[in-house]
């Protein structure tokens, strides 16, 4: 499974997505349906539970949530890969299953009461809830469930891969729709399944405001209708949005939603600027923020606010706990310069994270040596057990360090250590076909000096990456840092138009179907994949599906620690760095569950407004 919306230096503060287990049941055994499954161990909660442990049942409904985003938005179609989709939507649909911040892999329903697959889990039916209905008051159907999926497979190029060996959706009774699977015993496709927003499709084909017909292929600035608990209220395109809480949301009883969705209003202000943005949390007309910066953390937060506690701050491991990150610099290897290992082994050297981390995060960060980095599927030492034997039986197809050497990244932090990676970087550089002549690290072929290009779409990352590009330049390389917008950058990352950017990937502690996505060769070549670097590697692939077919949980931590050591041996990727902790800030006008759940922070559900009931 994998993050949502994940960006760099950013870990979402929603719950992990979640992968179910097969169970035997089929849509026509009633004793066979189930209200929640789970990957690893037993449900915490049984059929019928009450709500869970860590909200609270008696958090007062009202105030308003005032939050913040950087960039901007330009649609409210949630479906589309084109445009910049606002902040929040999640919060106007329900999907057909909901996933527990308290357990690591394990979902309960939401839109559906059940689900049921067979042994083989060729296909899952969903038996939607009677009582589930739309902010107009209709019912919500099988025939909307099937209209969501196909359409957001047609629309998204990214989900269509997400969702790629679920061949079709059909209505199969009055509240059952049933999914088929093109291939068997892939375990995660129920629970895949289970996260589609669900859109109403009279809404979509009916008629706007302006009496036209509405076009869901289309980005749209029409306040969008949804089930979940709130609905849109004001829209000012580009800057602001605020979503309004509705009184009559028919799932606010459900057991998963009791102390939930407390605030009355949520409203985002959108800031292109990221110092701006901080001063806006600081004035207080912003209640929250997820700080990025290191030394902002370290040096900014000392302004009255906080001294007299009125702003809380916190560091929070709990959303960490569940994931495996690789946050990296990723050359594209659809660039003929970053095809050769040992170039890409070069580009390693010259990234000094010691000095980074020394002068501009004051020691916060860990070095990433991992494509699971802080989850147990992380591989460490030299293979053995189960995992060597997989490697082993792909060992003519691998790099021969997998089996002989742990891997390591270049360590720098001092001029002697840096000058050293250099020289090493220029050694690997000459072995990939490049010589430095005078001061210009060139093609020995062609004469033609080495560029590369560093795409980012923020510039409060220009001060993290420069050093990279300063060391590229003392080797000669024409290096340079190419700052966008959004909009800008996500069409280019889409079309694989860029020769270097920095990337973070997310995966639960349960990994499936997105692996494929994130590395497999298949992806390489779809428009808007998570494999931006360009992978095609046949070792790869079939780890990949290792991982997606393992049998038991013992297989699939083997599985993905051998998938790791591949990829790294491969130097697909130049590894940032980690922190495994949330830095989080907000004034006192907002409150928290006392316990916060194991592997989320229940933010912005089980918060509550101080000034609510008062």
């Amino acid at each position: 499974m994998l993050f949502n919306r994940l960006k760099p230096c950013l870990i979402t503060l929603s719950a992990l997505s979640v992968l179910s287990t097969p169970f035997s049941a089929s849509a026509q055994d009633a004793d066979k349906w189930r209200s929640g499954v789970s990957a690893i161990g037993e449900l915490k909660y049984p059929e019928g539970f009450e709500r869970f442990a860590y909200v609270n049942p008696d958090a007062p409904k009202g105030g308003t949530l005032r939050l913040s985003a950087n960039g901007t938005f330009d649609t409210l179609n949630l479906l589309l890969d084109k445009g910049e989709a606002a902040n929040g939507l999640g919060l106007v649909y329900d999907t057909l299953m909901v996933s527990s911040e308290e357990e690591l892999s394990a979902s309960y329903g939401l839109l559906a009461e059940a689900v049921s697959f067979p042994d083989d889990i060729s296909k899952a039916v969903f038996r939607l809830r009677k009582e589930a209905k739309w902010a107009d008051g209709q019912p919500v159907t099988p025939e909307d469930v099937v209209f969501s999926f196909e359409k957001t497979k047609e629309l998204s190029t990214s989900k269509a891969n997400y969702y790629a060996h679920v061949s079709k959706a059909e209505v199969t009774g009055e509240r059952e729709v049933t999914f088929t699977f093109d291939e068997a015993n892939n375990k995660e496709l129920p629970q895949i399944v289970g996260q589609l927003a669900i859109v109403p499709k009279h809404w979509w084909e009916g008629t706007g405001p302006d009496g036209k017909q509405r076009d869901i292929s289309r980005v749209t600035l029409e306040p969008v209708m949804g089930s979940g608990p709130y609905k849109v209220a004001s829209v000012s395109s580009g800057s602001t949005l605020t979503y309004e809480l509705r009184d009559d949301y028919w799932g606010k009883d459900l057991n998963v939603n009791v102390g939930q969705n407390n605030f009355k209003t949520i409203s985002y202000s959108f800031f292109t600027d990221q110092d701006v943005e901080f001063q806006a949390f600081k004035s207080g007309t912003i209640d929250f923020r997820q700080e990025q910066s290191s030394s902002r953390w370290v040096k900014q937060y000392d302004f009255p606010a906080v001294k007299d506690g009125r702003i809380t701050k916190e560091e929070l491991p709990n959303v960490y706990r569940a994931a495996g990150i690789m946050q990296a610099f990723v050359p594209n290897q659809r660039r003929e310069k970053f095809q050769n290992p040992n170039m890409r082994k070069a580009l390693n050297y010259a990234f000094d994270f010691e000095d980074l981390n020394k002068t501009l995060a004051f020691g916060q960060f860990q070095r990433i040596n991992s494509f699971f980095m802080g989850s147990e599927l992380a591989s460490s030492g030299l293979p053995t057990g189960r995992e060597l034997e997989i490697l082993t039986e792909l060992k003519d197809q691998v790099p021969p360090e997998v089996f002989t050497a742990e891997y390591q990244n270049p360590v720098a932090g001092d001029p002697g250590k840096q000058r050293t990676n250099l020289l090493e970087a220029k050694k690997l550089m000459e072995l990939a076909g490049y010589e430095l002549r005078g001061n210009k690290m060139v093609n020995a072929q062609t004469g033609k000096q080495l560029d590369i290009e560093l795409l980012i779409d923020s510039v409060g990352m220009e001060r993290t990456v420069t050093p990279f590009i300063q060391n590229l330049k003392r080797i000669g390389v024409n290096a340079t840092l190419r700052t966008v917008d959004a909009s800008q950058y996500a069409n280019r990352v889409r079309s694989f138009d860029f020769d270097m950017i920095v990337k973070l990937w997310g995966t639960s502690a349960s990994p499936g179907n997105e692996q494929a996505d994130y590395w497999g060769s298949a992806a390489a070549d779809r428009p808007g994949s998570g494999n931006v670097g360009g992978i095609k590697n046949p070792a790869v692939d079939a780890l990949v599906r290792k991982v997606i077919f393992a049998p038991n949980r013992d297989e699939q931590v083997a599985a993905a620690r051998a998938l790791d050591r591949v990829l790294l041996a491969n130097a697909y990727v130049v590894p940032q760095f980690y922190r495994g902790f949330s830095s989080i800030a907000y004034w006192n006008t907002l409150v928290h569950p006392k316990e916060l759940p194991e592997y989320g922070l229940g933010f912005p559900n089980a918060w509550w407004s101080a000034s609510a009931g008062k």
